[in-house]
């Protein structure tokens, strides 16, 4: 997963990348900030939502505990998966014994960390993505770019070749042009495959204890089809998703589409709780929960732990300065963007995703929008002190952060530094050309104008404002 430079450079050299990743502000940014505004509690709401999933967090066992009595008392039958291969494993076996041949999958992030497409099909069934996002994504051969919407990456122009090629069955001469043509045509196509999928797959935003339902939020629908039309229903989901009570998830549920698409709540907002009771008009014959740990049992224990609290509402990307940059797969996994930053490391060792974690430019915007109140610049820089540790960055960035630190230790020395060092920027700046192609100083200065010191240090300020002190 490393990379994430040569990622990034490519992906700002890709005009119709760039020109999708401008609609983000239009769309996500300003919708949240109406919804935002609509709600007076909001903040109010934040510090509840971060205080109950703290509180979760600290008593996960005894709840996920209560969640599997009730889950299991409505009929459920619910499975533990350690990591991404016994819950891959687990899956399969679950749809092989009962004969599936077709599946039709809603949109689960969880199942892109298992890659559970790949195993499927591996294992010699159709699988088909509903959501469609995923579904576009899925007929070029890619991964999500973004958690939220999994194309945003995309235009009309990019999409219409893998529709055409996939639906060879359809018109050659349709239409598809606009929005809605795209639409009515994954439509055609998906409403078969509702009715002939043998098993349904879904994520869930929230597992309640105190019911044993899980809960899913989409825009679509197709996660209600997906669960309920199939006589099989799985739902994968990881660990820290188990919130308290009915009432802890709707203290949740108003925060995650305002923070998501500025909804005040999605189209449809599901809870499922067992399969199909005797006199239900529909639902599957069996539910089955899969329940993913791949590392969050760590990850608690440590000094990551805040990061469970994400809901992946998607909105620290949106107003990333550097996701908007680059897009999501410039940081080459499954999660992208401030939240990526963090989890990536925690689930895979920052050995592995080193590069990543410089992908901030710590204004702080994350935190401010998480709904969780996640500090998420901290851990960021927190990943970055273990990477200095590990020896996981460039032995000049080394040398340079550890001769800073001397002279942050003493004080005297870095005074003095700083004032022979403003005068000489001053002087070196009026040749800037020339210090754009120093090494070490030439990428930085390509992308950035450094204006020249004016007055005094801050230093010199804070001493002379200390003599002035009665």
């Amino acid at each position: 997963m490393s990379g994430f430079r040569d990622r990034a450079r490519t992906a700002l050299a890709d005009p119709l990348l760039q020109k999708a990743l401008r609609n983000v502000p239009r769309g996500f940014i300003a919708k949240r900030a109406k919804a935002k505004a609509a709600l007076p509690e909001f903040e109010q709401l934040r510090e509840e939502a971060s205080a109950l999933k703290a509180f979760t967090l600290d008593n996960l066992d005894t709840f996920l505990a209560t969640f599997v009595e009730r889950a299991q008392t409505s009929g459920a039958k619910v499975h533990f998966a350690s990591n991404t291969e016994e819950a891959n494993r687990i899956v399969i076996d679950i749809l092989k014994k009962a004969g599936v041949h077709l599946v039709a999958k809603g949109k689960s992030m969880i199942s892109e960390e298992t890659e559970l497409n790949t195993a499927l099909q591996r294992a010699g069934m159709e699988m088909v993505e509903t959501d469609l996002g995923e579904y576009i994504i899925q007929l070029r051969d890619e991964k999500p770019s973004h958690i939220v919407a999994p194309a945003i990456h995309l235009s009309r122009r990019e999409i219409e070749p893998a529709f055409r090629q996939a639906h060879t069955e359809l018109p050659s001469d349709r239409q598809l042009v606009e929005k809605e043509d795209f639409v009515a045509e994954a439509r055609s196509i998906l409403r078969e495959k509702f009715r002939t999928a043998d098993a349904g797959i879904t994520g869930a935003n929230l597992l309640i204890a105190e019911t044993g339902s899980t809960v899913l939020v989409t825009n679509e629908g197709n996660g209600d089809l997906s669960s309920t039309l199939p006589r099989i229903h799985v739902v994968l989901a990881s660990i820290e998703k188990v919130v308290p009570t009915l009432e802890d998830a709707t203290t949740i549920l108003r925060l995650l589409a305002r923070s998501a698409t500025g909804q005040e709540i999605t189209s449809y907002t599901s809870f499922f709780t067992g399969p199909r009771r005797p006199g239900d008009v529909d639902g599957p014959e069996e539910m089955h929960i899969v329940l993913l740990d791949n590392g969050r049992s760590e990850i608690l224990a440590g000094p990551f732990s805040d990061i469970l609290k994400c809901i992946r509402c998607g909105a620290c990307l949106n107003h990333c300065p550097v996701f908007g940059a680059v897009g999501g797969h410039a940081y080459g996994g499954v999660y992208p963007g401030p939240m990526g930053e963090v989890l990536a490391p925690a689930l895979h060792g920052i050995g592995k995703v080193s590069d990543i974690v410089d992908a901030c430019t710590m204004c702080g915007r994350c935190a401010e929008v998480c709904p969780m109140g996640i500090p998420l610049p901290s851990l960021i820089r927190r990943w970055r002190m273990e990477a200095f540790r590990q020896a996981q960055v460039s032995p000049v960035q080394r040398l340079g952060l550890k001769v800073w630190a001397w002279l942050a230790r003493h004080p005297h020395l870095y005074a003095l530094a700083m004032r022979i060092a403003m005068p000489l920027l001053k002087f070196a700046l009026r040749w800037k050309e020339l210090l754009r192609r120093i090494p070490g100083l030439s990428a930085w200065m390509a992308e950035r104008e450094l204006p020249p010191p004016q007055g005094r240090t801050f230093t010199a300020m804070w001493k002379a404002a200390r003599r002035k002190r009665p």
